[in-house]
């Protein structure tokens, strides 16, 4: 067995049987990788439904020279999911693709290029379209990218560390000697699950590779279409959704600062979260109860004023990493 792949994709899913055909399938349509050494590994997050014998069935039919693998990760959470395939994965690069995520027939093969032409790049995501199950509100753009859409034009970007913009993991490649060099064993956020709503795991993660020296892409040649079904659109989902984001949030923001300068950023952002909770107060107070999006921002904003002081009273600025 080849223990030094080109390529990794990894699939971390929770009860994902009725999505994951539809992405095997677009995994075994990929062109351009004759002379690719790659695998897919599907991780199952503690799924209760019949995720395994899925992947079962299509291994037993499985007739191509990239093998399909099966893990098992009993720890809730996408965090804990993606750490295990690290440590499974085979390849030099891992690509992440959610089981909700269906790539262009050239994603892999336009993953492993860019890798080739950017040798500093850490990690670059995908550009990433939304397949929407039912037409989003007209003004939903504004929220629109904390739902894993990222569509910043046809030339690759490069992600500055002082404007506070990381890629998301649906359709995230990382170098594996750079996670496993700077990512902690034990970060602090670890993905939603239940009784946690706490998010932006992926997000920690990337901060650290970048705080390393390491560059972070978008890379618009890897396009994927993100399946966003209607539940996902509607109040009882969103606004948990923004809350958890935003009770994650002093995490992300603090791991590139220095120890010395935390207090005065600290203070920077706690008044600078306060200004939009006032402005965005004023502006659409009589909005506020009628309009889902101005909602959700709001909820964003308030909890990204109290996410130092939750993540403190529950113990998640004491974990020793």
């Amino acid at each position: 067995m080849i223990n030094n792949l080109d390529f990794t994709v990894a699939i971390p899913t929770y009860n994902g049987e009725h999505r994951l055909p539809e992405l095997l399938e677009k995994l075994r349509q990929q062109i351009n990788i004759e002379n690719l050494n790659w695998e897919i590994i599907v991780v199952d997050n503690n799924s209760t439904d019949n995720t395994a014998k899925v992947i079962q069935s299509y291994q037993q039919n499985w007739q191509f020279s990239h093998s399909l693998k099966y893990c098992f990760e009993a720890k809730q959470g996408a965090g804990y999911a993606r750490k295990k395939a690290v440590a499974e994965a085979k390849g030099k690069l891992i690509g992440f693709l959610d089981d909700d995520n269906y790539p262009n027939e050239n994603w892999v093969a336009a993953a492993y290029s860019f890798a080739q032409q950017h040798p500093q790049a850490g990690a670059y995501g995908s550009q990433i379209h939304p397949d929407w199950e039912v037409e989003p509100p007209e003004n939903f753009q504004r929220i629109a990218s904390f739902l894993a859409i990222t569509e910043r034009g046809d030339l690759p970007l490069l992600y500055e560390a002082k404007k506070k913009l990381l890629p998301p993991s649906a359709g995230l490649v990382v170098r594996k000697q750079a996670w496993l060099d700077n990512v902690p064993n034990k970060p602090i956020l670890t993905g939603r699950v239940i009784g946690n709503m706490l998010t932006s795991e992926d997000l920690e993660v990337l901060s650290y590779i970048q705080k390393a020296g390491w560059e972070i892409w978008y890379n618009p040649d890897m396009e994927i279409y993100h399946k966003i079904p209607s539940f996902r659109l509607k109040k009882e989902y969103l606004l948990p959704f923004f809350k958890g984001i935003g009770l994650s949030r002093y995490v992300t923001r603090m791991v590139n600062v220095k120890d010395w300068n935390k207090p005065l950023i600290f203070l920077i952002y706690i008044l600078n979260d306060l200004r939009k909770i006032i402005l965005h107060f004023l502006k659409y107070r009589t909005k506020l109860q009628s309009d889902l999006v101005v909602a959700c921002e709001m909820q964003l904003f308030i909890s990204s004023f109290i996410s130092p002081f939750h993540l403190w009273k529950n113990g998640y600025l004491k974990i020793k990493r």
